[in-house]
């Protein structure tokens, strides 16, 4: 099967009680309170491998909502995101137990040195035989700013000019520091010095002398993720990315104007082969036996889902706080004209038979929502594939029952189709995903080889 076009699934979770569908840990079926336990994460990492999912992408964050009615009591009582473990602990244990998923994982560029951080990663290439990539973020909530020490959080485009810096010295340790024959291992000497350099970086907001202080792992730079929809946000992962994270409808794929195409665009005028990125949609598929079955399911899920954790959460994204509207207010009572951008677009992209705004934020919450029988499930996956998105992060409902109705009904069914892997390549994540384990030579990190 064509690495390039074959349909890529990645599982979307967190190191946290609620992710995305808050509420729903409640549910007896769910183990999302057992995110501590480290055979928790173990025995989902090895039914996602039997199901031939490429990789497990967890999220991260490192501040608290805390907009909703000005301080963050609603998340905390919801556990909305917090208490939130750090998932790159996970990683080593769960590599240990399978042998081909991969492992994304989410770190800001605030939160560690990139001379650490570097480090960090190459250890885990190391450890997993190549099977990590990193989901590059520049972080939105203000109380990571402030936990951070930055006395609030950096302005949005300054923030971004710190991750193209902190990529640039991440780049020049993990490809220029190491030449590719330095480690020599043999009884004389272990490695070349003359083949080990510093990299002497000055930049305005990093100094890092270097060298690298991990050998080259398999991948040098892990496969690399983005997820930023914003101006500026675009542009980044233009230059970056190679798997690009996003939200968009199955319509707008088919624009011109598209996410897709527009950081294609941007790519190819950079240098970079507008080819060699894979752009990834987020759904939340609900199966079951029968359409009844799914539906049923469904609505189970849409009456269990907190207001207060799903507010919570959209006002700390959208830096509003949503509390100021009575959620029982009928949205025809509503005048979006004298609310922030934000909000006007939620109340006017309410979907058909939307009665309240706790039912518009319900909805929100559900709204990757996908819901059908195995072959339905497959079907609209075929559609969102023939449109344009190369894969799917796949975001659970509860856990780990939403991955393993996908894994035991949708995948064989998909697999049948030949939509989708029977097994494994060889080879680190990358080179499963793009045919090779290095860098392409148009990537901008290829730059600093030696």
């Amino acid at each position: 099967m064509n690495p390039s076009r074959r349909m890529l699934l990645n599982a979307f979770s967190m190191n946290c009680v609620s992710h995305i569908h808050h509420g729903l840990w409640r549910r007896a079926e769910s183990k999302q309170t057992e995110y501590t336990s480290l055979h928790t994460w173990v025995e989902l990492a090895k039914l996602l491998e039997k199901g031939c999912i490429d990789a497990l992408f967890l999220a991260d964050v490192i501040g608290l909502y805390d907009a909703f009615q000005g301080d963050a009591d609603a998340s905390i009582r919801e556990a909305m995101q917090v208490p939130v473990n750090d998932p790159a602990m996970l990683i080593s244990a769960m590599a240990h137990a399978t042998e081909h998923l991969g492992f994304a994982y989410t770190s800001s560029v605030l939160q560690a040195h990139p001379f650490t951080f570097a480090r960090q990663i190459s250890t885990l290439d190391h450890l997993t035989n190549g099977r990590i990539a990193w989901n590059v973020v520049t972080s939105y909530l203000p109380n990571a700013g402030t936990n951070l020490g930055f006395g609030g959080l950096p302005a949005h485009d300054e923030r971004y000019a710190r991750a193209d810096e902190y990529l640039e010295v991440a780049y020049k340790l993990w490809e220029g520091s190491w030449e590719d024959d330095a480690v020599v291992r043999n009884d004389d000497y272990y490695a070349d010095p003359t083949k080990v350099h510093a990299i002497n970086h000055e930049g305005p907001h990093y100094q890092v002398a270097g060298p690298h202080l991990s050998e080259p792992s398999l991948q040098r730079t892990p496969l690399l993720f983005q997820a930023g929809s914003s101006e500026r946000g675009r542009e980044f992962a233009a230059k970056h990315a190679e798997c690009v994270f996003m939200m968009t409808s199955r319509k707008s794929l088919r624009s011109p104007a598209s996410v897709v195409e527009n950081i294609r665009t941007r790519a190819k005028r950079l240098g970079r082969d507008p080819h060699s990125m894979r752009f990834f949609q987020a759904l939340s598929p609900v199966v079951g036996g029968t359409e009844a079955e799914a539906k049923a399911k469904e609505r189970e899920y849409r009456e269990q889902l907190s207001t207060d954790a799903g507010l919570a959460h959209l006002s700390g994204s959208a830096g509003v706080d949503l509390s100021t509207i009575d959620p029982d207010r009928p949205l025809e009572e509503l005048d979006s004209q004298s609310v922030r951008g934000f909000v006007k677009g939620l109340i006017e992209s309410a979907p058909k038979g939307t009665r309240t705004f706790r039912d518009l934020v319900r909805a929100q919450m559900s709204g990757q929502f996908l819901v059908g029988t195995p072959e339905q499930v497959a079907d609209t996956l075929q559609d969102w594939h023939a449109a344009g998105v190369d894969g799917f992060n796949l975001v659970y409902t509860v856990t780990p029952g939403s991955f393993e109705d996908f894994v035991e009904g949708v995948v064989p069914v998909l697999q049948k189709r030949g939509c989708v892997q029977r097994e494994y390549t060889p080879g680190p994540l990358r080179q499963k995903l793009f045919g090779q384990a290095r860098l392409p030579s148009s990537h901008p990190g290829a730059s600093y080889r030696r």
